[in-house]
């Protein structure tokens, strides 16, 4: 079987190429050395529609003109030339918006998702936490109410988004009880930025992704209206994670983008670099190592658009299951993570100590690959998803 990209979306793919290169690709060095969140440009994708692809008409999305599909295709161009804006994205629709839109009440989308899919404000996901990561049925965040108010206390750590001049909101998920059998009851509250009490802390000093925006967050006393509770009561831990499953197949376009990159750049510096009289690409050493970019790269991508096309018939309800594409996007963020961390050490072989000097974009991919396979789900999560799905009982 053949799967290609409709025409809509290779004219698509161009554009966005277009707007990658001139508006990002000259500063994103720059901005990965100044650790600079550029909020202008941030704003101009949501003015280019990017924010808007998986949403309705009514809330300024693209509607029916747009699909989970086209966000992957602009996840993966935009993460081509820098992993940060492509993160930035990816976290905008996929962890920011797509939460309130699946599970918001009509006020919540009405007041909140207008900005948001406009790309004037952002949101961030407030999952993980210091003793809660994979494991993220370890929430100690807790919301308790008083007085017709969720009273918000704990911490989250690693959240994208969320402290940027532009963040309006974080939809964190919260002990709000206790079930039957002692269970911790999970649910998800908003807490819009500025409330008192609700910190983003200083941001991170991260290995890679200089440009995009991380912080953790405190809560203390943070009260905000009892209205703010974000789906079912006790659902929020289910939401989360049905939440993660799109995130993974948007992560593995990032990781397409990154993967496409160092092919691109290993390719020209093979054909450029001269040793003993001819381009270093005549060698076979070299030669076999770039080749085996573009088979990571085909791959990747087949396995991202597979599953993304799964998605997007289960939106139309034309095809595929929840557990189809839960493992689906299992394998595709588990492949193309890791082919893209060892796509960034082959291209950085290539180019041999140039590739070690940052004045080279190569390194700056080098550096923001390895999380890739830590984000929405580790390497080792995906594994024990895919094993599941396969049917073994594996913990």
């Amino acid at each position: 079987m053949m799967f290609e990209l409709s025409r809509e979306h290779e004219e698509f793919r161009r554009s966005v190429r277009d707007f990658a290169e001139k508006e990002i690709a000259p500063h994103a060095a720059q901005w990965d050395r100044d650790h600079h969140f550029p909020t202008d440009v941030v704003q101009k994708m949501g003015q280019l529609g990017l924010m808007g692809l998986t949403a309705p008409e009514e809330f300024g999305g693209a509607g029916e003109d747009g699909d989970f599909t086209s966000l992957c295709v602009a996840i993966e161009e935009i993460g081509r030339v820098d992993q940060s804006m492509g993160i930035t994205l990816e976290a905008a629709v996929g962890l920011g918006i797509n939460p309130i839109l699946t599970y918001g009440t009509d006020e919540q989308k009405q007041q909140w998702l207008p900005d948001l899919v406009a790309g004037q404000r952002l949101a961030g996901f407030g999952l993980t936490e210091p003793g809660a990561g994979s494991d993220a049925g370890a929430t100690r965040t807790k919301a308790e109410l008083a007085d017709g108010e969720w009273v918000v206390n704990g911490s989250k750590q690693f959240i994208t988004n969320s402290g940027s001049d532009i963040t309006s909101l974080v939809t964190v998920t919260a002990r709000t009880g206790t079930r039957e059998g002692g269970k911790a009851e999970i649910s998800t509250i908003i807490v819009p930025s500025g409330t008192p009490g609700f910190t983003a802390e200083r941001a991170y000093d991260k290995l890679g992704w200089h440009a995009s925006d991380t912080h953790p967050l405190t809560f203390t006393d943070a009260r905000v209206p009892e209205t703010n509770l974000l789906g079912e009561r006790g659902r929020g831990y289910a939401q989360f994670l049905a939440t993660l499953d799109d995130g993974r197949v948007a992560i593995a376009a990032l990781a397409v983008g990154c993967i496409q990159a160092c092919l691109d750049m290993a390719l020209e510096y093979a054909g450029d670099r001269q040793t003993f009289g001819v381009p270093i690409g005549r060698k076979q050493g070299v030669a076999f190592q770039v080749s085996d970019l573009q088979v990571m790269l085909d791959a990747s991508r087949l396995l991202t658009y597979k599953a993304a096309a799964i998605k997007d018939a289960m939106d139309r309800g034309t095809g595929g299951s929840v557990k189809e594409f839960k493992q689906a996007a299992a394998i595709a963020k588990l492949y193309a993570t890791e082919s893209a961390v060892t796509a960034t050490r082959i291209a950085t072989q290539v180019f041999g100590g140039y590739g070690f000097m940052e004045e080279y974009p190569v390194a700056r991919f080098y550096r923001d690959a390895k999380v890739l396979e830590i984000g929405e789900g580790t390497s080792e999560v995906q594994r024990m998803l895919i094993a599941r799905g396969l049917g073994l009982p594996v913990e």
